[in-house]
């Protein structure tokens, strides 16, 4: 009987077009899925498109595969994925190995790893991102894992991954739960560098009354220079295009913004690591309060200001502030997944992080070669911030940035991603911060204690008492 090279089960979307794209390459691909007719439309629709195995049984899909067996599961995160494994994994022996492909939360990843390790199989998270697209002509993966499971996946999975001056966007991430909790990250920082993209496009047609197609040649111009990138790309397309109504598109889709909950991770996650990732999350509440139209409805009367259109050149100054707050998002992303690597003992190399975040994905885009460079001018770089090309270039920009975050709040168009931005950036770079107050607070009500700056040692003061100082 044929074997296959590796099988793919759950075939919507993006499984369907991950085995076309394994096909493509000149793997036999085992096909399977819960509804026996997604694999009879994948091989009706695109059989000539290499070498299929459909399959209308786990058990014949299992059986289908040649040892040691790769099995990459692309099904929805959580109970439905939990349920999978464990029908793949009674059905598999020592050192095969079982891929999630799908959006699963890392510590789940880490969980399912831990317990598939004890049966003998290798369970990888791999992070795939790119959409539909990327899936079929090559998306960027982020597959973590134990390094054996590497050695035999990885000329595989890097032979379909994009490719970017010769080099292909995969690379393995790190042990367990590594490879999903930086494609979490990654979604996070999209989620930011889209709301940050939002706000430009507002306050340019609120405070110049520019029309959605005259705003798409103003991106169309910036995806030229140092904002080139995935996102910026798309967004002139989206501006420029106009429905069968004769409008913009733009100003009949509902301003309701839509989330799976990628960006919720990666705050709740951030809290956990005491990483201050502000950007993403003002992003996250941000679609919150766009899904809240029954209170905007109410609130719709309250007063606004009285400002007018700025006198200076608004568009320049939004780019600027623009490609700061873009890198205030990355730094803080990758500060994320620093703190991670630490606290799990993943040894993630940032650098190549950047490397294969460069094609396939969604925020691929040109300024990730110099977050590579600057990782691997000093591979303990504490932030971005600090490199000299970004330091210098939000020198640059400052000025402008706090003219826009200024004129923002003149005429009354939100912008919490670029004031986000700009609030780090100015705390990062204080000398003090008025956290001494809080913790004098914190003393005063529950003897929190404090530290000095003068001495070493921890100290109370006694506020209902004498207020003479104690070492705690």
């Amino acid at each position: 009987m044929e074997t296959a090279d590796i099988g793919v089960t759950g075939l919507a979307t993006m499984g369907r077009n991950l085995a076309r794209n394994l096909a493509h390459h000149g793997y036999v691909v085992a096909l399977h899925n819960r509804s026996e007719s997604k694999t009879k439309q994948i091989m009706a629709d695109h059989s000539d498109e290499g070498a299929f195995l459909p399959a209308s049984s786990m058990a014949e899909f299992v059986a289908s595969l040649r040892r040691p067996r790769r099995a990459i599961i692309m099904v929805k995160a959580g109970p439905a994925t939990d349920a999978v494994i464990e029908e793949l994994a009674a059905l598999m022996e020592p050192g095969d190995m079982i891929v999630d492909g799908g959006n699963a939360h890392f510590a789940d990843t880490r969980r399912r790893e831990a317990a598939l390790k004890e049966r003998g199989l290798h369970f990888v998270g791999a992070g795939i991102s790119g959409g539909e697209e990327g899936a079929l002509n090559g998306p960027s993966i982020m597959p973590g894992g134990s390094v054996e499971s590497y050695r035999e996946l990885g000329p595989m999975l890097e032979s379909i991954a994009a490719q970017v001056d010769g080099v292909p966007c995969c690379v393995h991430v790190g042990p367990d739960g590594a490879g999903h909790f930086v494609k979490m990250v990654h979604n996070g920082i999209e989620y930011s560098d889209m709301q940050l993209i939002a706000e430009a496009y507002d306050l340019l047609r609120q405070a110049l009354g520019r029309s959605p197609a005259e705003l798409a040649e103003i991106f169309r111009e910036w995806n030229r220079g140092d904002l080139e990138s995935y996102l910026i790309e798309i967004t002139a397309e989206v501006l420029d295009h106009v429905d069968a109504s004769g409008q913009p598109l733009v100003d009949v889709i509902v301003d309701q913004a839509e989330q799976k909950g990628t960006g919720r991770w990666t705050v709740a996650s951030a809290l956990d690591l005491g990483v201050p990732v502000t950007g993403i999350a003002e992003a996250v509440f941000a679609r919150a309060l766009s899904g809240h139209p029954e209170q905007r409805a109410a609130a719709r009367n309250l007063e606004g200001p009285n400002g007018t259109a700025p006198n200076y050149s608004l568009v320049e100054d939004v780019r600027l502030a623009l490609y700061a707050s873009k890198i205030i998002a990355y730094a803080q992303g990758f500060d994320q997944i620093t703190a991670a690597s630490e606290e799990f003992g993943w040894n993630i190399d940032r650098g190549a992080m950047a490397t294969i975040w460069r094609g396939g994905c969604i925020i691929r885009a040109r300024f990730l070669d110099r977050i590579r460079t600057a990782y691997e001018a000093n591979p303990q770089l504490p932030t971005l911030l600090a490199d000299p090309t970004f330091a210098e270039a939000l020198t640059e920009a400052q000025q402008a940035w706090r003219r826009v975050v200024s004129t923002a709040a003149q005429i009354g168009v939100p912008t919490p991603g670029f004031s986000s931005a700009l609030a780090y950036y100015d705390g990062l770079r204080r000398e003090r911060l008025p956290a001494a107050l809080i913790q004098g607070l914190r003393d005063f009500f529950g003897a929190h204690t404090y530290r000095r700056i003068d001495r070493d040692g921890t100290f109370h003061t006694d506020w209902s008492g004498d207020r003479t100082e104690r070492p705690a």
